[in-house]
């Protein structure tokens, strides 16, 4: 094997240790920071105490599908995001051509109808629906 490989080779090796190191390292920290035991209890029953009132109710919740569709406008912005940054910086280079504007055009052209789509669907409104509401305009 040549030195120039086993010198990438080497490269190669410490990037994906580090990157296990970040995928681990914070799993490994908060299994060794974790308290064993919890400080105060209802009755020693095993539920934690969070501010001296007994909890009521049921903790599981119905979130409205309203919520979902705006994280993942929220997502297509982010993914948008991170196209367009390194496309305004190589913009201003003399080879950026008229094909690369075209391209860069339709592809916010596509994520504007991604924004008409969800605003004709109510995504943006956070008013909650009601029974009485869907019959009056049914």
């Amino acid at each position: 094997m040549d030195v120039k490989l086993a010198n990438d080779l080497i490269y190669v090796f410490g990037y994906a240790a580090v990157g296990l190191a970040f995928a681990f390292g914070p799993l490994l920290a908060v299994y060794l920071l974790a308290p064993r035991t919890l400080r105060q209890t209802v009755g020693k029953s095993g539920q934690a105490i969070e501010c001296g009132m007994e909890p009521y109710g049921d903790a599981w919740i119905r979130y409205s599908a309203v919520y979902y569709l705006y994280a993942l406008v929220f997502v297509a912005f982010a993914v948008d995001v991170l196209y367009l940054i390194p496309v305004a910086l190589v913009y201003n280079r003399l080879n950026f051509q008229v094909r690369d504007l075209v391209e860069l055009v339709i592809f916010v052209g596509i994520l504007s109808l991604v924004i008409i789509y969800a605003w004709k669907k109510g995504v943006f409104e956070w008013t909650r629906k009601t029974a009485a509401a869907k019959t009056n305009q049914g």
